[in-house]
């Protein structure tokens, strides 16, 4: 039987502003979504082509036993939904009833595979608790700027669920990483398919334009890496590219701060020389890392809070105040002190760090 088919995305070319790291240029991508080519309709693979079409009705015919299963008895199937669930999505990868866009999201993954699994940690695990998603706008474009912490990235996948499920239109938000996200095997090519793209100006520029919802981690790794005694304390948020992006696209920002990430991985030091050896910004020592082993790997279970502060708004400045660094400087501090008394008003309501 032939292989599952891969989606055609359009390949990104280096841009050697950035310091020579591989990357995909937004310009060099093509406009719109791709929709997967259909298994049936590959030239390749006609050959097995009537085995494939042979087991499609396979799975139609089960999806109606699992279907009519529901309905007959008095009381919902769980497994019958989750046999009509898996065969839906096979069906759906098979035929190439999906799509594409041109930074490589692949919306039915990511809903099929990638929300479900991360649902488990932000219901059971750290329990997140959100409030002011009702400033996140309906549709159209706005950026989210958040603190950063926690030496592994989870709070951006936490906030991503977290604006997939609280919100009321259940929006996708498409998050910047960093550059070396893209560069491990495996790991890029999910985080491409699960919505996110590279941390430049061009990507978030294109997205904004585009009407996504963008969030971005302007504290990057310093965040991500800073010591445990260092925590909930705000680091220097970049140059305010993001600032530029927004107002270029006269996108509102919205300041979102979150609560619990810090206390997964307390950093008590950071072994450089371990860093520089294996290409890392980091190396982490916490209570449990290294010296538990693949224990240590496993995070803390602390409460969070994920709050969306009130939307900044970008429409009354010119054209011009996305190249002026005064106006930069201005709303880039605006958003940072915004962000850091949001967590120290949920800190002092906050009376225990794993039960809240």
């Amino acid at each position: 039987m032939a292989g599952e088919p891969k989606a055609k995305v359009i390949p990104l070319h280096a841009n050697s502003s950035r310091g020579g790291s591989a990357r995909r240029s937004a310009t060099d991508r093509s406009d719109g979504a791709r929709r997967h080519p259909s298994l049936l309709n590959d030239p390749g693979s006609r050959a097995s082509a009537e085995q494939i079409a042979a087991v499609v009705r396979e799975i139609d015919q089960h999806r109606g036993f699992a279907a009519g299963a529901e309905t007959e008895e008095s009381s919902p199937n769980e497994l019958a939904q989750r046999i009509a669930a898996v065969a839906e999505f096979i069906r759906k990868r098979m035929t190439g009833e999906y799509s594409v866009d041109e930074f490589g999201f692949d919306r039915h993954l990511n809903e099929a595979i990638f929300l479900p699994l991360l649902r488990t940690l932000f219901n059971s695990w750290f329990r997140v608790e959100v409030s002011g998603v009702e400033n996140l706008p309906e549709e159209g474009a706005a950026l989210v700027v958040a603190n950063h912490a926690g030496v592994l990235p989870f709070d951006g996948l936490m906030t991503q669920v977290a604006v997939r499920d609280k919100h009321p239109a259940h929006r996708d938000l498409r998050i910047l990483a960093a550059d070396m996200v893209f560069d491990m095997p495996v790991v890029g090519q999910a985080a491409r398919k699960a919505g996110h793209t590279m941390a430049c100006t061009d990507d978030a520029h294109r997205l904004l334009a585009a009407g996504e919802l963008t969030a971005v981690f302007p504290e990057g790794y310093k965040g991500l890496g800073k010591h445990f005694q260092d925590r909930y304390k705000l680091q220097r948020f970049g140059r305010g590219g993001f600032v530029s992006a927004a107002l270029r696209t006269r996108a509102p920002i919205v300041p979102c701060s979150i609560v619990g990430s810090e206390e997964i991985y307390p950093m008590m030091a950071d072994v450089k020389l371990v860093a520089r050896l294996l290409g890392l910004p980091y190396f982490p020592v916490t209570p449990l890392f290294p010296l538990a082993g693949p224990l240590g790997v496993v995070p803390l279970p602390s409460k969070w809070y994920i709050q969306f502060g009130e939307p900044i708004d970008t429409g009354d400045y010119d054209e011009s105040a996305s190249d002026d660094p005064m106006v930069t400087f201005e709303l880039t501090d605006q958003v940072r002190e915004t962000i850091q008394q949001t967590l120290y008003q949920l800190l002092a309501n906050r009376r225990n760090t794993f039960f809240g």
